[in-house]
């Protein structure tokens, strides 16, 4: 299996890709200001790296239930089935992206906002996460 993660967002887009290792690595984050640009260059992220299935953030609230965004995330995860004929996984975002935040030093995130590193870290979390799930470590023999 070929994973792309996805950190969805209406001006960036953060990306990341694991593979059967189960190791999540961030890519190149989608920032065109065109919508049309950013849905080309992601067809050419799926094609390149020969993706096989989606994980896609999902904006829960603390309490578990759906955020404000969610209606837009599932809009956007039927408009990733329909055009590209993958599974899309959605998995809790809560809180990945003030991890990826808080993995910049303070000093250098207000450079770093508008590049989309954020949104990649923020996507990788997502991704290292549900792969951590499909493949939980074995523990040490006794």
């Amino acid at each position: 299996m070929r994973w792309l993660g996805i950190d969805y967002g209406t001006k960036r887009v953060g990306l990341a890709h694991g593979d059967e290792i189960g190791v999540a690595t961030p890519l190149p984050a989608l920032t065109d200001p065109d919508e049309t640009a950013r849905w080309a260059k992601l067809g050419e992220v799926i094609r390149q790296r020969r993706i096989t299935a989606l994980v896609l953030g999902y904006p829960y609230n603390m309490d578990g239930s759906a955020g404000f965004k969610a209606k837009e995330v599932d809009a956007f995860a039927a408009k990733l089935r329909a055009r590209f004929g993958l599974p899309v996984h959605l998995v809790d975002e809560t809180l990945t992206s003030d991890a990826a935040e808080s993995s910049i030093a303070r000093k250098d995130r207000r450079g770093v906002r508008g590049s989309g590193l954020i949104d990649s870290r923020a996507a990788c979390l997502i991704l290292q996460d549900f792969l951590d799930q499909k493949n939980p470590p074995i523990a040490p023999e006794a």
